[in-house]
């Protein structure tokens, strides 16, 4: 039956607007909350114990809305708390970002060598490599923290040199060894803007993948006849809990169009 209820999505700060965007584009018909926990960013640099507990009060946050359905787009969330999450609120379907995001890899190459490159937090949790082996027992997986990707998107330096002296840094070792990886994976929301610059120092030919799209169509799958009626236009609602001025100056970078500072609503979780 169709179901006129939001979508709610999270992260710990504006790069989970990637997700939102690629979810609006698919699902134009959807009503989307997006809560973007800036006072508290980044999760990614955190410990596993303190990542759980603040995704659990922003999906809290969220489920007091009365969405239909719950996205962790936050790869360090999603690698720690998914679980948990989906246990905890059940019967509201919860889809993280690390699953599709492993999924589209695999399609994605062509030899079953893949790189990852994402935060401290997803590295260490060992996420990636754990979803892609499960459904590629063979596949040979390469790992590298990037963490500073993360605060050159904050700031929109795109396509700065120092941006792309980063790349060079975190890339170039990847695939330097003699089986060079054919596809990497982008394990952070954050990463997509930066595209250009981490395309640039890439091998010919190896497949950059980012889980947004991929997360847009498990979203799609798992609403099945709950979605939204057709004749619906979906509206975007943005929350944040802390600096409503940067989240619509950095956020508009992440969602491709601008974002009205005085309709964010501030909340304390």
């Amino acid at each position: 039956m169709s179901d006129p209820r939001p979508i709610g999505v999270f992260d710990s700060g504006v790069g989970g607007i990637t997700v939102l965007k690629a979810i609006h584009d698919l699902l134009p018909n959807e009503d989307l909350v997006y809560l973007g926990d800036t006072a508290r960013l980044p999760y990614g640099t955190k410990s596993a114990d303190t990542v759980v507990r603040y995704a659990t009060q922003a999906a809290d946050a969220l489920i007091a809305r009365d969405i239909k359905l719950l996205v962790i787009a936050c790869n360090t969330a999603s690698a720690v708390g998914t679980p948990l999450l989906a246990e905890k609120f059940a019967p509201v379907p919860v889809i993280g970002v690390v699953e599709p995001g492993a999924e589209a890899a695999i399609a994605a190459s062509r030899s079953g060598c893949i790189a990852i490159i994402a935060t401290e937090g997803t590295v260490r949790g060992e996420a990636y490599p754990k979803a892609i082996h499960d459904r590629a027992p063979d596949a040979q997986v390469t790992q590298a923290a990037a963490t500073v990707f993360v605060a050159l998107a904050e700031e929109g330096w795109t396509s700065s040199a120092a941006t792309r002296e980063a790349a060079r840094t975190y890339l170039h070792p990847l695939f330097a060894g003699e089986t060079s990886p054919d596809t990497l994976v982008l394990g952070c929301t954050h990463f997509p803007v930066l595209s250009d610059a981490i395309r640039a120092e890439l091998p010919q030919g190896v497949a950059m993948v980012d889980s947004a799209t991929t997360t847009a169509q498990a979203v799609a799958s798992a609403l099945g006849d709950t979605s939204a009626p057709v004749d619906q236009k979906g509206t975007v609602k943005f929350l944040a809990t802390d600096g409503a001025e940067r989240f619509a100056r950095v956020g508009r970078i992440f969602f491709g169009a601008e974002i009205d500072e005085q309709a964010i609503e501030i909340i304390d979780l």
